[in-house]
């Protein structure tokens, strides 16, 4: 017989983004990305932290001050990451599942990546004009998106 209880896929991606969010160093905002095929294969993960040889240790963490010295100069977001972390392989027709809804610059590389799908699973910034941008965008080329709906699963990780 087989067993009931079992993660679908759509969990089990959120999943890998939610477990790929905790490499992240960004003290306020942790956010994962996994990117997948049609036949569900795992293509490429990202999370948002530092580009690679930038010191997470030297590079700024803050979120308020003079632009040199907080983060949003700096950090490649996980979106972004995931897209780069591909290894130049085709992401045409791909699916992404994503923390948090790409902001407008990171929709610009999903789109000419060819991914089709975006699966969020928060929209925090939805009432930004930012946000507005980027789902401008999606609409007008095709690409769907919709917020993941969470399953009663819990999984633990001890590790």
């Amino acid at each position: 017989m087989k067993r009931k209880n079992y993660l679908d896929w759509d969990a089990y991606f959120m999943g890998i983004a939610l477990l790929s969010a905790e490499r992240s160093k960004d003290d306020s905002t942790q956010v994962g990305a996994c990117i997948v095929d049609d036949n569900k294969k795992i293509l490429s993960v990202g999370y948002n932290g530092m580009p690679t040889g930038c010191s997470d240790d030297r590079m700024p963490w803050s979120r308020e001050g003079e632009p040199l010295h907080t983060k949003y100069l700096y950090v490649c977001h996980a979106e972004l990451n995931a897209i780069l972390n591909s290894g130049g392989q085709s992401l045409q027709g791909a699916r992404l599942y994503v923390t948090l809804f790409p902001c407008n610059e990171c929709v610009k590389a999903i789109i000419q990546s060819g991914i089709r799908e975006i699966i969020y699973l928060s929209d925090k910034y939805c009432d930004t004009v930012e946000n507005t941008a980027a789902k401008m965008m999606l609409d007008m080329v095709g690409i769907s998106y919709r917020a993941y709906t969470p399953s009663s699963h819990e999984v633990v990780l001890s590790l």
